[in-house]
């Protein structure tokens, strides 16, 4: 199986369960993805054997929850979930089952969220296994709990936020009495960690990414009629069922704060900032940087508190946003745990993105030193994807691709011309002159006033002579 895809080895770990006299299945959002002409990202399998019983037919296994039933079986050094049948019962932290009991797949199937994931497949068969009501589901493009949807959201609470991920992605509706008992309960969500929540929000604002398989898995469906079609991830439309939720205010109540935050029209015709931001993340491109979400998600956070009404001129100001939205967003993203670098490139983008309008007006060397900025691509998608939230003028945008090509036709530009090792031959001593002098080299260099390593050598020691 070394050249097999994901795809060929769950089946195959299916087919030698059941060749050794066990029931095995493809289940959960495997089955769902599957069904719907999506590309699963993972592969889990149900099975009536029991861990001792799937560790003694796999040669490498880990036993990362076996008290719950759960083997990873590793093949062609893939990992794959193998759990058995079982029921949940006693949940008291709103996350994880004091007990679990072995039962059998329909009881297993019942104890899952939604019924869009609690489908069964054969893949030897080619047979769906449906004891849920998901299959009816899947085609009606509904979440809905299985059974009632307190209970279900009780016995772990970051559901409540998954309900929210699954609609969006899938561009499913929430089932009436489903969505109901999420904005109940929408305050339970604080009882959940930040990092689960993060990789939740992680998810729901993640860039759409690449369309839905073309292949055609409409006989899988046996009678019923075809496969259903590919279906849009919306990050836009993810803040807005946060929003109607009420899951918005407990997980980020500084973005809850934008949605009654209103703009200058002649500025943002679109209205407020949470429509702004909305509108952003409608046009974020497949490919999009795994930091841009978050970068338009955080770009605007503290106009809110910024916000200024001149009563002479009826204008709307928000002064100092970006540095003070930088300084939230450090904090909102430390709250949710993301990586350091991930949060400083983020930030950055934040804290310069007002930069941006002033383009065409600054210095050769001011210019030159934002296009070489590490964190420069994403900033200018970010500048995009405000444009394009608000008065649609890509201007700024298309000149600084211009500049960009431009400098990659001059590569001495990138690399300082002299170092503080090479002052220091020239005969200056450590210290603040020694950085300062550095600086001004640079900026010198940026403005095609020194181009050569000699011509800055030259320019250095007649300043050192004066």
């Amino acid at each position: 199986m070394k050249s097999d895809p994901p795809k060929a080895i769950a089946k195959e770990i299916v087919a030698r369960l059941q060749a050794d006299g066990f029931a095995a299945f493809w289940v959960g959002g495997c089955v769902r993805d599957f069904l719907l002409g999506r590309e699963p990202q993972d592969f889990d399998i149900a099975t009536d054997a029991k861990p001792e019983q799937v560790e003694k037919l796999f040669s490498k296994t880990i036993p990362v929850g076996k008290k719950f039933g759960v083997i990873i079986v590793v093949e062609n050094a893939q990992q794959f979930q193998v759990a058995t049948f079982r029921a949940e019962t006693d949940y008291q932290d709103g996350r994880r089952p004091e007990k679990i009991i072995f039962a059998n797949a329909e009881a297993d199937a019942s104890r899952r969220d939604f019924t869009v994931n609690g489908l069964f497949y054969d893949p030897l068969a080619e047979k769906i296994h449906d004891w849920v009501g998901g299959e009816k589901d899947l085609r009606a493009k509904m979440i809905r709990t299985i059974g009632k949807p307190e209970e279900r959201f009780g016995e772990d609470h970051l559901r409540l936020l998954r309900a929210i991920r699954f609609a969006a992605q899938l561009n499913f509706e929430i089932e009436a009495e489903t969505f109901s008992a999420i904005q109940k309960l929408a305050p339970k969500i604080k009882l959940i960690s930040a990092e689960r929540v993060r990789d939740e929000l992680i998810k729901l604002f993640a860039p759409p990414g690449a369309p839905a398989s073309s292949r055609r898995v409409a006989e899988i469906f046996q009678k019923n009629a075809g496969r259903m079609p590919a279906l849009p991830v919306s990050a836009a439309r993810g803040l807005v069922l946060l929003r109607d939720s009420g899951l918005l205010e407990p997980i980020f109540p500084e973005l809850a704060a934008t949605i009654d935050c209103e703009q200058s029209p002649d500025f943002h015709p679109e209205g407020s900032v949470f429509n702004h931001i909305c509108l952003m993340l409608e046009k974020l491109p497949a490919d999009a940087n795994e930091s841009l979400p978050w970068a338009v998600l955080l770009h605007d956070i503290a106009k809110p508190v910024t916000f200024e009404h001149d009563a002479a001129t009826g204008k709307i100001h928000f002064y100092g946003h970006e540095n003070i939205g930088a300084e939230m967003a450090e904090k909102i993203l430390r709250r949710l745990r993301f990586p350091k670098k991930q949060t400083e490139e983020i930030v950055v983008c934040v804290k310069n993105h007002m930069q941006f309008k002033d383009v065409k007006q600054m210095r050769k060397a001011t210019l030159r030193r934002l296009l070489l900025r590490e964190t420069f691509p994403l900033e200018l998608e970010l500048h995009k994807l405000d444009c394009l939230g608000s008065s649609g003028d890509l201007e700024h945008y298309h000149f600084l691709l211009e500049q960009a090509e431009e400098l990659k036709k001059q590569p001495a530009i990138r690399p300082p011309l002299l170092t503080g090792a090479d002052l220091i031959k020239l005969g200056m001593r450590s210290g603040k002159e020694l950085g300062a002098l550095l600086h001004e080299i640079r900026e010198l260099q940026l403005a095609d006033e020194l181009k050569t390593p000699g011509e800055a050598e030259a320019w250095v020691k007649k300043k050192l002579a004066a």
